[in-house]
């Protein structure tokens, strides 16, 4: 459903080779259609550590996006572009290379004093066979990948969202029920592997309030997958619910799980979901949504550990509403977002 591990091979090449200074990084962060076009002569800066921790790619797809605009003297669109380019979001570890994604992505964050977001999110069965379908052939070669990109992110700080879709595909049926006792092994395996890094943080995935409507049948699903050792969880990946319904969900669901803290994913929520209407996809690249509250740690809230762009804007949800494959740029997408922006 959520996609985002599809146009990555570049940059998980490019990912080994980040080892001297930040200019280093030009060409291997992005993952989009605007990988061969210009790069970006003046790179978004990091926003204050007091404000958001986490790094700002760049040279991610928005940022090449907008070298490319500017070259084109397409002003007004590099100005709607810059407000993606300049926010810290979410790299979405891929099958290829994961060591040196991981270590490409935490040593570059480290350079510039922040710390890395990863999405891990390669669960055998992936996504039921939908837009984002694929994932490891099984649990012996999802542990393989899961050790690898656990050792390239060694000591250094990074915050993990852990397996979008995972959990509340087994809640809503999606997922066979035979695979369901290997889920959570393998989620719980990965919960411990990361915890027992020193600097990182994990949210387990948990979906959103119009996904799995009652909070209560996502409890048993987190504790067997490792909520008791994980940071939190992480509701909204990828989707359009607006901050309030989250926060109030992510409350009701935390008094059921030890108050464990959770995240929000505010990429795309500025304008709520679309109507559903007649639209079995509405959740899928829908029309007139705009970019959410920009990534922070102060909410407001003290249970709402962050807002975090975990979906990356501008990337395409799969090949619905004209859109190209999942995870990769749409710029026309990625325009109507930042117009749409409030």
């Amino acid at each position: 459903m959520y996609g985002s591990d599809t146009g990555r091979r570049r940059r998980v090449v490019c990912a080994l080779s980040v080892v001297g200074a930040l200019v280093t990084l030009s060409g291997c962060f992005g993952s989009s259609d605007a990988d061969d076009g210009p790069r970006a002569a003046a790179p978004p800066k990091q926003r204050p550590k007091s404000a958001v921790p986490y790094w700002v790619n760049p040279d991610g797809s928005a940022a090449r996006q907008v070298a490319a605009y500017r070259d084109q003297g397409a002003d007004e669109k590099a100005a709607q572009i810059s407000k993606i380019a300049d926010q810290p979001v979410a790299e979405w570890i891929g099958t290829e290379d994961p060591e040196g994604q991981t270590r490409g992505f935490t040593e570059a964050a480290a350079r510039a004093d922040r710390d890395a977001l990863l999405v891990f999110y390669n669960i055998p069965h992936r996504d039921c066979g939908k837009y984002s379908k694929g994932g490891a052939a099984d649990g012996d070669a999802y542990r393989a990948w899961l050790d690898k990109a656990v050792k390239g992110i060694g000591d250094r700080a990074a915050t993990v969202i852990l397996e979008p879709d995972a959990l509340p595909h087994v809640v809503d049926g999606c997922t066979p029920r035979q695979f369901h006792e290997e889920r959570y092994h393998l989620l719980t395996g990965a919960v411990s592997e990361l915890k027992s890094l020193p600097n990182t943080k994990v949210y387990l995935d948990a979906g959103n309030p119009a996904w799995i409507t009652d909070p209560g049948r996502m409890v048993e699903p987190l504790k067997r997958a490792g909520i008791d050792m994980a940071d939190g969880f992480a509701l909204n990946t990828s989707n359009y619910q607006t901050t309030a319904k989250n926060t109030e969900y992510g409350k009701r669901l935390s008094a059921m799980v030890g108050d464990k803290p959770f995240v929000i994913d505010t990429s795309r929520n500025g304008n709520g979901p679309a109507p559903h209407r007649e639209d079995p996809e509405a959740w899928c690249n829908p029309a007139g949504r705009a970019l959410g509250e920009r990534p922070t740690t102060h909410t407001g809230e003290d249970l709402v550990d962050a807002y975090l762009w975990i979906k990356r804007p501008g990337e395409s949800d799969g090949t619905c509403k004209g859109g190209p494959r999942a995870g990769q740029w749409w710029p026309r997408y990625a325009l109507d977002l930042a117009r749409n922006s409030r």
